[in-house]
């Protein structure tokens, strides 16, 4: 009896898990030895700010809730030993960016890789994302480039318009 509950209950954790997979962006594997709990404490603070969720859960079980999402765990090499792992859902870069940032100056615990829309990507691909910059930057630069030719357009207008103004006067 107590083995069909702990089946049971194994195979909601995966049902769970493989739902945060399909919601997720980006899914950024760590290996979290070595952190205190007043850090952890700190980082998932951090996390949660940014709308990032952070999860320790067993290989095992995300190994096949991937499989439940269609992602080929096979090739998940990365679950192996300890992991936690960072769910972003709204900035595809977000939890590779707070997780490398916390490595640099915990100097503790590593990337292990990183699931990005159903693609696996090892720790360096996922350090590559870190580095990013956040969805707002990006739409500010674009704004700032589309809107630089309109800009040298009135410029260019202003100046016909006074040596016109000046030439009549």
């Amino acid at each position: 009896m107590a083995n069909v509950q702990n089946i049971e209950r194994k195979a909601e954790q995966v049902s769970l898990v493989s739902e945060k997979i399909k919601k997720a962006q980006s899914i950024v594997v760590f290996d979290y030895r070595g952190i205190s709990v007043a850090e952890d404490t700190e980082l998932r603070a951090e996390m949660r700010k940014a709308g990032v969720e952070y999860a320790v859960i067993k290989n095992h079980i995300m190994e096949r809730a991937c499989e439940a999402a269609g992602i080929d765990a096979k090739e998940l090499d990365m679950l192996k030993g300890p992991s936690a792992f960072a769910f972003g859902y709204d900035d595809i870069a977000a939890p590779a960016r707070i997780l490398k940032a916390f490595v640099k100056k915990a100097k503790k615990c590593e990337l292990k890789g990183g699931i990005v829309e159903n693609g696996i990507l090892n720790a360096s691909q996922i350090e590559a994302i870190a580095d990013l910059p956040s969805r707002e930057v990006l739409i500010a630069r674009m704004l700032g480039s589309m809107l630089t030719p309109i800009s040298k357009f009135a410029i260019v207008i202003n100046e016909i318009a006074k040596k016109q103004g000046g030439a009549e006067a």
